[in-house]
């Protein structure tokens, strides 16, 4: 017989977290599941170990900016060995003392990956079980590319768990990821190059600041190619040798390192939610305003696995999980407010 549960949630970072908790404080039998270490990528693979690094890259930039003004920043460099020891400092207790403070509150804590085999039914690492209703907050993947050598890149979660900064290091994609990362890199000695296929980047930021942004890059080492697309990457015995087209013409340049920086799309292909019968697509499940699916009354999502007008940010996932979660306790029919959201 299939263990039962009022809600199992797939997806132990924030959001999921943030749903499970809630509806076992209100005595519901929940289980939580994830195939990586609890915490998601917020606290271990993106925004909380990004601000670990940043800050570094912040004290040498402040004390650059007061060069001849009373500070001699003439030896001042990281040390990219012990800046990433300080941030697993702060990633590696987390899934221990996230599962701990879950397993508090009464919340089943289950490792593994999970897929859907019905409408009500899913199986883990091959263990059936079966729940009233399910919440995906499985969060998103870097979005699939299709140019040769694509498979040579490493995403966001291996740059944030590099030993060594090598020297150059090449960003595909003109967003906030690339950029972030990129800065970082030249305040700790790289030479960092940005290839973005558009005109402009950060398209969803005021483009007079990104133009500043852009200035202030170059200012300090960073090399932004604009409308130009990558035709291939290929080892080498320096590296790798990426062949970059603009304007029709093509132009191949050495580097180090490639890092995906061209976007996320949610993180939903392997749950079977096809056997769930939920419609889906690369933005997230289809959910109604109240974050329910639109095909399976049984399921909802939150966060970067729910196609909804909130912005891909932790805080947006929590807030939408917290409703979900409401709504499920309460068979109520509220929908998130985005309103104050930038």
């Amino acid at each position: 017989m299939n263990e039962h549960f009022d809600l199992i949630v797939i997806g132990a970072g924030m959001a999921g977290v943030a749903a499970a908790n809630k509806c076992a404080a209100q005595g519901w039998e929940v289980a939580i599941v994830d195939s990586l270490p609890y915490g998601g990528t917020c606290a271990l693979r993106g925004c909380d170990p990004k601000k670990i690094l940043r800050r570094g890259a912040e004290v040498i930039d402040s004390a650059r900016l007061m060069r001849g003004k009373g500070i001699d920043d003439a030896d001042l460099s990281i040390n990219w060995a012990d800046l990433m020891k300080h941030k697993h400092g702060f990633t590696d207790p987390v899934p221990r003392s996230m599962e701990d403070g879950l397993s508090g509150q009464g919340v089943t804590t289950l490792h593994g990956r999970a897929r859907f085999t019905g409408p009500r039914q899913l199986e883990i690492e091959g263990t059936p079980y079966d729940a009233d209703r399910f919440l995906v907050a499985t969060g998103a993947r870097p979005r699939p590319l299709d140019f040769p050598g694509h498979e040579h890149l490493i995403d966001s979660t291996d740059f944030l768990n590099l030993e060594d900064l090598p020297s150059r290091i090449l960003y595909v994609g003109g967003g906030f990821i690339s950029f972030e990362f990129a800065h970082i890199a030249a305040r700790a000695g790289s030479a960092p190059t940005i290839v973005d296929r558009g005109e402009r980047p950060l398209k969803n930021f005021d483009p007079d600041l990104v133009e500043l942004l852009v200035d202030r890059s170059r200012e300090i080492g960073i090399e932004l190619r604009r409308t130009t697309t990558i035709r291939e990457v290929r080892p080498s015995d320096d590296g790798y040798q990426v062949t970059l087209e603009h304007a029709g013409d093509q132009e191949t340049i050495e580097t180090d390192l490639v890092v995906h920086g061209a976007g996320r799309v949610a993180d939903l292909a392997d749950l079977g939610l096809d056997a769930a019968g939920v419609e889906w697509g690369e933005h997230g499940i289809t959910v109604a305003d109240h974050l329910q699916s639109t095909t399976n009354p049984h399921v909802w999502a939150a966060g970067d696995s729910a196609a909804t007008d909130g912005m891909p940010l932790t805080p947006v996932a929590v807030s939408e999980a917290k409703v979900a979660a409401s709504n499920m306790l309460q068979d109520t029919t509220t929908a998130p407010d985005y309103a104050g959201i930038p």
